[in-house]
């Protein structure tokens, strides 16, 4: 039987460099490969904190002349466990980041979380759970 396991998220966004700066600079992912089809009017670039053969990773698609989407109103967020959620979003809020929703503990729960939002307006959930 094959180990199956989720390999990326894909977000469309309307600019590229904008999407890869906010994803390395200031929420601290790194580009992992980049793809590019002229002939089919697209670019690819996967970001992650892992490599993708151990890690789930997001890979952002740019449409070209394609500036901006509707978000409509099944998507949800992508989220990311951090060790701090508090420090994450002032961390977050120091590289230009916009937090919408600050830390909180999650009601009956033992987890803090936090939103931030992408430059493209996708939302960001931040996990601290408890060490274990």
């Amino acid at each position: 039987m094959s180990k199956q396991r989720m390999l990326h998220t894909m977000l469309r966004v309307g600019d590229m460099q904008r999407s890869i700066d906010f994803y390395t600079q200031v929420i601290g992912m790194r580009v992992l490969r980049k793809f590019d089809q002229p002939k089919e009017n697209y670019r690819l670039t996967f970001l992650g904190f892992g490599e993708e053969s151990d890690t789930c990773v997001l890979e952002l698609t740019y449409n070209y002349g394609k500036s901006e989407y509707e978000m409509g109103n099944a998507y949800g967020h992508i989220a990311i466990s951090v060790d701090d959620c508090y420090a994450a979003c002032a961390d977050i809020k120091a590289k230009g980041g916009k937090v919408i929703f600050e830390a909180t503990p999650l009601l009956g729960s033992n987890e803090t979380i936090a939103f931030v939002v992408d430059p493209d307006g996708y939302q960001i959930e931040l996990v601290q759970r408890p060490q274990s």
